[in-house]
């Protein structure tokens, strides 16, 4: 309301508006009348909500997914797109009933008592200075979960410094003023008291969007990204950003590179950012912030080194596939590359992180094999996963990152650094020895063990930088925080909604952490078992057997990776997308392999997540499996591709004429030559075509799609429209001879 009162006096609110709303302190009661459209798009822009748009209806013959990732589902279009509201699995819970977050207000009780201050639970339980090293897996596990995060969720928070209707700078203020969720904090050596910034999350707007208005007045919170495993961090979730990172002039189909530096041995850098100098500046070497398809990139160097092994991979499959296939257009030659990159991150992702991280046996409960695509599936991120759940990768963050040398020894001349020095610093990998030092160091190095008693490194609770705030931030309190800004419900709620039992007294808190000096800290914390916020809840369980998580988070982890397989229509081992053949040369993919063909390491572990000390176990790239794109070569000599129209059974001689001219036109959307008209008015063709639009990959697809989306407005003949209702048309295929020259 106080968004409203603010901008009264400026003459912006509609005459609706300023009838239906009062300036009086008193509680308002508003009609339906306040809850317009016309209202509720002001609101959203005033309190600077997100409601991208989506279209009504889809194009049914796209070949290849949307950058956005709507129309995935024809018939939910919204569903897994960028900008659309994180999925509530549980209803949100806000101290005021639609948006204020737990904790706002300082007296309110929580089954009696008050809920805990988040930067005192990350102190007195979660911190911890020393960790118990992972002798199965390597760094790279930790790493790579990072990574496929930044595929699938991010919510963006309010930009600026100041709170849009109260005026106050959030770096400053200690008070919650919306946007401004400030952490409280204590010295627990000095008892002085202070605060850390925080704001709050973009809130998500239902405008248009199908849901009922008064149901749009409590806050949702938004997935920046596309929700699917579609490798977005590399692509981006824009069109605009899609065309930054794309190398257009080269008219190659490949991912632009960065036109300054490059490795020692000429192998590509990621593209700087567009607006120089960057937060990441380095005025002594003149380095910029990377440009990715993720904003967070320039976290840490083994982050950016992922993010530069997915350019250089893309532009190495992209010149081989144009190479084979001479005759592709530069879009063709991008989008069947970004298929594959897309499908390696999916495969990757599901045969070789995800059961370890479950476990098998969770894995097989929660997500099993794979049955198909499902239109029912809604794949979008879940709050609950987003914010808590896939955050347990937080206890696995080490203290050093580690630089090996050809020997997998620490580099004499670029040594390991603190995590701090690591943050933010894409000049380290541009004048210190490019990404393969980086990479040997995540694939030689053990990953971390997390324990109940040793949660997360002081590293990151008492030195974490972040851009956008000045100082140093304390990341579990961050994420305890972001929890009750979104509403998150409690620990146990969590537990029944995987079908856990749930903790009602201490000695079962102390079984399901399996320590009971910790589990005395947690209730003598928060005083009600109820009140344990979920991701310390999660966090701290005992994990299961070969797993690295407890049961709560393989629970809620398994749910989610489930819905975004089985809800994605362009999953790589869905029906149409790629031939048998295909499928069984994606299947050769490793991390490892990938290594391999983007940097100069030779040496690798046929799995790089496991961990072995070298040289034991490690193999020469020599002996890793490649995957041969000779599976993607299209046949040699003259190709036919068949299009669809809807034609009136009386069709002239001038119909053909004007049906030729638009070919001609598709052409050049294909950038394929295409001639030799002719209509088919056989009733049987329906069946075939039909057959033929249910498969994604078949090769009349981009012919329909560019005849379609350019012109289908003009395929329609006048003087058929009072005929269609009469359901008179016949089926026509315009059989389109595409000649091309043998390679």
């Amino acid at each position: 309301m106080y968004i409203f009162q603010q901008h009264l006096s400026e003459n912006f609110l509609s005459p609706p508006m300023k009838k239906a709303f009062t300036l009086s302190r008193k509680p308002c009661t508003l009609d339906n009348e306040w809850y317009s459209s016309e209202n509720l798009e002001l609101l959203a822009h005033l309190s600077q909500n997100i409601h991208p748009t989506i279209p009504n209806t889809c194009e049914p013959l796209n070949k290849y997914r949307t950058i956005s990732g709507q129309c995935n589902n024809r018939y939910n279009p919204s569903w897994g797109a960028a900008n659309t509201p994180l999925a509530r699995w549980l209803p949100a819970e806000y101290e005021d009933g639609r948006s204020e977050p737990k904790g706002w207000n300082p007296g309110r009780l929580y089954n009696g008592f008050q809920l805990p201050p988040v930067q005192k639970v990350s102190q007195k339980i979660v911190k911890t200075r020393c960790k118990f090293k992972d002798h199965v897996y390597s760094r790279l596990l930790v790493e790579w979960g990072q990574y496929i995060d930044h595929d699938i969720s991010f919510t963006p928070q309010i930009t600026g410094t100041s709170a849009y209707w109260t005026g106050e700078d959030c770096s400053a203020t200690c008070e919650n003023k919306h946007p401004c969720f400030p952490i409280q904090t204590k010295d627990y050596e000095t008892g002085a008291i202070g605060c850390m910034p925080f704001r709050r999350s973009k809130p998500a707007c239902f405008v248009n969007s199908g849901f009922d208005n008064k149901q749009a007045m409590q806050r949702q919170q938004i997935n920046g990204l596309t929700s699917f495993l579609d490798a977005s961090q590399v692509y981006g979730s824009t069109p605009q950003l899609q065309s930054f990172l794309r190398d257009l002039s080269g008219l190659n189909g490949k991912l632009s590179v960065n036109d300054q530096f490059k490795d020692r041995k000429g192998r590509a850098f990621l593209p700087f950012v567009a607006n120089v100098p960057s937060p990441c500046h380095s005025e002594e070497f003149q380095v910029d912030c990377f440009s990715a398809g993720d904003s967070r990139s320039n976290e840490g160097l083994p982050l950016t080194s992922l993010h530069t092994l997915s350019l250089r991979e893309h532009n190495r499959v992209a010149e081989a596939l144009a190479n084979m296939n001479g005759h592709w257009s530069p879009e063709t030659v991008y989008q069947e590359t970004r298929k594959i990159i897309g499908a390696l991150h999916q495969i990757i992702t599901f045969r070789d992180y995800l059961p370890k991280i479950l476990g098998p046996e969770a894995f097989e409960n929660f997500i099993g094999p794979y049955q198909g695509y499902n239109p029912a599936t809604d794949p979008s991120s879940a709050n609950v996963f987003s914010t808590a759940a896939f955050r347990f990768g937080h206890a696995t963050i080490a203290a050093s990152t580690m630089r090996l040398n050809g020997s997998f020894q620490e580099d004499e001349v670029f040594p390991n650094m603190r995590l701090r020095d690591a943050f933010f610093s894409p000049w380290r990998i541009v004048k210190e020895g490019g990404i393969d030092p980086i990479m040997r160091g995540i694939i030689g190095t053990e990953a971390l063990a997390n324990t109940a008693d040793k949660l997360v490194t002081a590293e990151v609770t008492n030195n974490l930088l972040v851009l956008e705030h000045p100082g140093q931030i304390d990341l579990p309190a961050l994420n305890l925080q972001r929890g009750r800004d979104h509403g998150l419900p409690g620990y146990n709620d969590w537990r029944s909604f995987c079908g856990l039992k749930r903790i009602q007294t201490l000695d079962e808190l102390i079984q399901v952490v399996s320590d009971a000096r910790v589990a005395k800290k947690i209730l003598n914390t928060y005083r009600n078992l109820d009140n344990i916020d979920v991701w310390l809840g999660g966090l701290a369980e005992n994990r299961l057997p070969g797993a690295r998580n407890g049961p709560l988070f393989a629970c809620l982890i398994g749910k989610q990776m489930k819905a975004l397989r089985d809800g994605d229509r362009f999953w790589w081992d869905a029906e149409g997308i790629f031939t048998e053949i295909q499928k069984a040369e994606l299947l050769k993919v490793s991390l490892s392999r990938i290594i391999c063909d983007n940097t100069d390491i030779e040496e690798v572990l046929p799995d790089s997540f496991r961990f072995r000390k070298y040289p034991s176990g490690f193999v020469s790239c020599d002996h890793i499996p490649s995957i041969n794109w000779e599976a993607w070569r299209e046949a040699k000599g003259r190709a036919i591709f068949y299009g669809v129209v809807f034609w009136c059974s009386s069709t002239t001689a001038a119909d053909r004429r004007r049906l030729n001219k638009l070919v001609k036109k598709a052409s050049s959307v294909l950038g394929r030559p295409l001639d030799t008209v002719e209509v088919v008015g056989d009733r049987r063709m329906m069946t075939k075509i039909s057959s033929m639009l249910s498969h994604a990959s078949h090769p009349m697809q981009d012919t329909l799609a560019a005849l379609h989306s350019s012109f289908s407005h003009r395929l329609i003949h006048p003087r058929c429209l009072r005929e269609r209702y009469r359901k008179s048309f016949l089926p026509a295929a315009v059989r389109l001879h595409n000649k091309l020259s043998s390679h």
